[in-house]
């Protein structure tokens, strides 16, 4: 979203002079630096979201509980923690699109999504996808929403994190719950991409 991208090799160099700096001067250990990456990539994050939404289209009783009450229901399945005490989940439809964004900030439901990609929070997207959606869907993500779908978007903040239960897709009835899951994107869960393998 914004003018200048940085390249994966100079975000790494930075990423990796700051650990450095930071070790050499006693705030943190490697050891900490260690476990911080494993919690992001096993403890929390878009699998885990995943699993819940699988989970939800295969039990109609705790997808009941999801759209009631999300913090209470992923806490069934051992999943909440820091970011992720007041989750609302908003479910997609025939009829309904929804998109999340944070217009004050970033807030965002870590542990079913793990950390913001940057364009969540940056300043031009968090304005525009509240005025245009349809455009920015369209023109920043190469999504195309019908015009007959109505697009709802939802601003979270400290109080209440918002996520996307997609729709599942149809001829999915003889995949597993864990075959399903992988056919879910951080993406959509957030309503700016579709499911894995599903046109744009």
């Amino acid at each position: 979203m914004s003018s200048h991208t940085r390249t994966p090799a100079e975000i790494a160099a930075r990423v990796k002079a700051l650990e450095s700096m930071l070790i050499e001067k006693g705030i943190m250990t490697s050891q900490a630096v260690d476990r911080m990456v494993e919690i992001y990539e096993n403890e929390v994050g878009p699998q885990l979201g995943a699993a819940v939404v699988a989970k939800a289209w295969v039990d109609p009783e705790f997808k009941t509980r999801l759209l009631a009450d999300a913090s209470e229901a992923c806490a069934e399945l051992g999943i909440g923690g820091l970011q992720g005490e007041d989750m609302v989940v908003v479910e997609d439809t025939d009829t309904v699109h929804n998109v999340i964004v944070c217009t004050l900030c970033s807030c965002y439901p870590w542990p079913v999504l793990g950390l913001p990609p940057n364009w969540y929070k940056d300043p031009q997207y968090r304005a525009a996808i509240v005025r245009e959606p349809r455009k920015v869907l369209r023109e920043s993500f190469g999504y195309s929403i019908s015009d007959d779908v109505e697009i709802r978007v939802w601003d979270s903040s400290s109080e209440m994190r918002y996520w996307v239960l997609p729709p599942r897709p149809a001829g999915t009835e003889d995949l597993s719950e864990e075959e399903l899951a992988q056919l879910v994107t951080r993406d959509s869960m957030i309503g700016v991409g579709p499911l894995a393998g599903a046109s744009r």
